[in-house]
């Protein structure tokens, strides 16, 4: 006769693995729709998502842009929009100062290389996005100068050093990174920023338009979650 084997605690206690919910989003520090994405964001990380940062580079290389006055009539009526639909703010040091700063270079690998050096160094990369964000929009503090860059990392409680380290190695990985995000657009058969996508336990790979959600995460987080119960 087979004597019944009794389980072990741990595998009496045992619990079915949670369910890891992962949103990655594809952007650019430069972005203004980015920024109006941030509340987005935010929501998604306080219910529990796992968020994903994926810096397109969209003002690199040649494609930088050095403020003028075209420029500023370009991003402003767009700028405006934003602060409309999602209550994002806009500072008078950005429409008055930085927008009219002509010695000012956008450059959107800076700041993506800093992001990539708060996620080494196992900081909150989308905290510090979202810093960024506003000292830029918010503050008129250019998100393309390396001193904003780490003085924002500081005020995280990141190690400076450890940044400037980090910050100095991240060329390689710059490119990299930027090279995978594109691909990442271009799976999820999306063209402009931001883009998302949802991720299951099986590794699919979903995008999910937010378009019709910015100024409202809360409805976007029950469709968020709507999708992962489906």
């Amino acid at each position: 006769m087979t004597t019944p084997t009794t389980p072990s605690a741990s595998t009496a206690n045992s619990t079915p693995a949670a369910k890891v919910r992962t949103l990655h989003a594809i952007i650019d520090p430069l972005c203004g729709w980015c920024y109006a994405a941030a509340p987005l964001l935010d929501a998604a990380a306080k219910a529990g998502f796992t968020i994903k940062l994926h810096g397109g580079g969209m003002l690199t290389g040649p494609r930088r842009k050095q403020i003028d006055a075209n420029w500023r009539d370009y991003v402003m009526p767009h700028d405006l929009r934003i602060g409309e639909l999602t209550g994002q703010p806009f500072g008078e040091n950005y429409f008055d100062g930085l927008l009219r700063d002509t010695t000012v270079v956008l450059d959107s690998a800076p700041p993506i290389k800093a992001m990539l050096a708060v996620d080494a160094m196992g900081g909150d990369s989308l905290a510090y996005l979202h810093s960024v964000q506003l000292a830029h929009y918010r503050d008129g503090h250019s998100a393309s100068d390396e001193g904003n860059l780490a003085s924002l990392a500081a005020e995280l409680g990141l190690d400076p050093i450890s940044f400037a380290q980090h910050y100095a190695q991240g060329d390689d990985k710059l490119y990299e990174h930027i090279v995978e995000s594109r691909a990442l657009l271009n799976l999820i058969g999306a063209q402009g920023f931001p883009s998302m996508a949802i991720e299951d336990n099986d590794g699919n790979i979903t995008a999910i338009n937010i378009n019709r959600f910015y100024g409202q995460p809360a409805q976007w987080l029950s469709h968020l979650e709507a999708q992962f119960e489906s």
